[in-house]
């Protein structure tokens, strides 16, 4: 399969998606099935109420995505936040927010990638740790070569089995709490909170739950390919994080009802096989877990995709080298060449440690969130001047504020890994970004339509 080298920065990404492939791409990349990985860590934190916290994070995340849907009608272009604050704020600024976002992206396949090595080989232990990262990269890579719409349809067919044994969970719990499991009912509010909760524990707890959320945001790097994208991709992104946030809410409740405390998990950060044994069984969990290796193809097909499309895009601005990033394949019109360096990055899951890959990609996805709302501020309100009457001021300043102070208030919760590595990497992009304009006095390269 050889790329077709005449396509650099004249190529056109195929505008073949509809409004269900989106959603169904989103969800994908947010995995359902997340709730069950934090659970146990954001128990402890909120002493017992996970869901509220959800609903928090939820809150925060919702009032980014009214942004992200308000500048996705704006500029209806891949590229996600990089293309958002290049066009409403500044090249530069537009540069260096794009960067940040890249080290959150890049990494995220690779995760996925490590996720399916831990998964597969406590389920086959005589089996080499490499091969499972290599097969399951290859397979990823390969599927992404192919279609953007064949990525959509395996999507749908890998959420399809989350969402079925999601509804199994459910009903298991339901039955457990009829027999006296938990709380003994699977009707009651204090998975919600009691008298007990502290405020500071749940926004604790959704600092760390907001992160189940990120891929709502990089399904706008498919509005090349979307159909309508001004009008579908706002609309896929809202459903995404508001369908994504009531599973959380959901699961997470009637894992709360069977489990009010964490007395009964050995390992509080790896709680995902034990809740499955219990509510379950060890046929249950056997499944149960397969499911997980399914949760995490699905999501590494929707996060390499996203970033694919966020190199094709500054590949084609020339910020990165065009001759690389900036080509399409002739006939599947798919960034083959992005989809392989990606592929490249994400067989580092053979040797990288998954404590530190996860806390690292939290900063790129704050720097992304904070400048999408600042930059429906500065465009929306202040350069267009929609001042006037309550809807703009609501629309284009109070809620992209109250977005951004969310945001703004889940930086004092990341990290002394995500700081360190995420303030390097935006380190390192700003002396390139230094390079590439002469000590900025020029503007960042940027692709001109023909």
């Amino acid at each position: 399969m050889q790329p077709d080298h005449s396509a650099t920065g004249n190529g056109q990404l195929r505008k073949t998606l509809r409004l269900w492939h989106v959603i169904i791409i989103g969800l994908a990349y947010l995995t359902p099935m997340t709730v069950f990985d934090t659970f146990g860590i954001v128990s402890g934190i909120t002493a017992g109420h996970v869901p509220s916290a959800y609903l928090l994070a939820l809150a925060g995340i919702l009032f980014t995505a009214v942004s992200y849907g308000t500048l996705v009608r704006r500029f209806p272009q891949s590229g996600s936040a990089y293309t958002y604050t290049q066009r409403a704020i500044n090249p530069h600024v537009g540069f260096l927010v794009g960067w940040s976002s890249l080290l959150d992206y890049l990494l995220l396949p690779m995760v996925n990638a490590l996720l399916a090595k831990l998964y597969l080989s406590a389920m086959f232990p005589e089996v080499p740790e490499w091969i499972w990262v290599a097969g399951f990269v290859t397979l990823i890579s390969l599927i992404n070569m192919r279609s953007v719409n064949l990525v959509a349809h395996f999507n749908l067919l890998f959420v399809a089995v989350q969402v079925a044994i999601i509804a199994v969970f459910i009903y298991l719990c339901v039955r457990g709490l009829g027999q006296g499991e938990g709380l003994g009912t699977a009707w009651s509010l204090l998975p919600f909170g009691d008298s007990q909760t502290q405020l500071s524990a749940l926004a604790a707890g959704a600092t760390i739950l907001c992160f189940s959320f990120l891929g709502f945001d990089a399904v706008t790097c498919l509005s090349e390919e979307t159909r309508d994208p001004s009008k579908t991709i706002p609309r896929a992104i809202f459903l995404t994080a508001l369908i994504g946030g009531l599973v959380f809410i959901t699961v997470s409740y009637f894992i709360q009802a069977y489990f009010p405390t964490m007395a009964r998990f050995h390992d509080h950060e790896a709680a995902l096989p034990e809740i499955a044994l219990y509510v379950g069984g060890k046929l249950f969990q056997s499944i149960f877990i397969a499911c997980t290796v399914i949760n995490t193809i699905a999501s590494g097909l929707a996060s390499q995709t996203s970033v694919s499309r966020l190199l094709y895009v500054m590949g084609r601005d020339k910020v990165i080298p065009a001759s690389i990033f900036a080509r399409l394949h002739s006939r599947y019109k798919t960034p083959v060449l992005n989809i392989a360096v990606v592929g490249l990055i994400s067989l580092s899951a053979i040797f990288f440690d998954l404590v530190t890959a996860t806390s690292i990609i939290n900063f790129g996805a704050l720097v992304a969130f904070s400048f999408v709302n600042l930059s429906v501020i500065n465009h929306c309100y202040l350069r267009e001047g929609n001042r006037q009457g309550l809807a703009n001021k609501l629309m284009y300043l109070v809620l992209p504020t109250i977005g951004f102070c969310i945001i703004v208030s889940l930086w004092l919760d990341l990290n002394e890994h995500s700081l360190m590595f995420g303030g390097a990497w935006a380190a390192l992009g700003l002396v390139y970004l230094a390079w590439l304009t002469k000590a900025f006095t020029a503007a960042p390269p940027k692709y001109v339509a023909e």
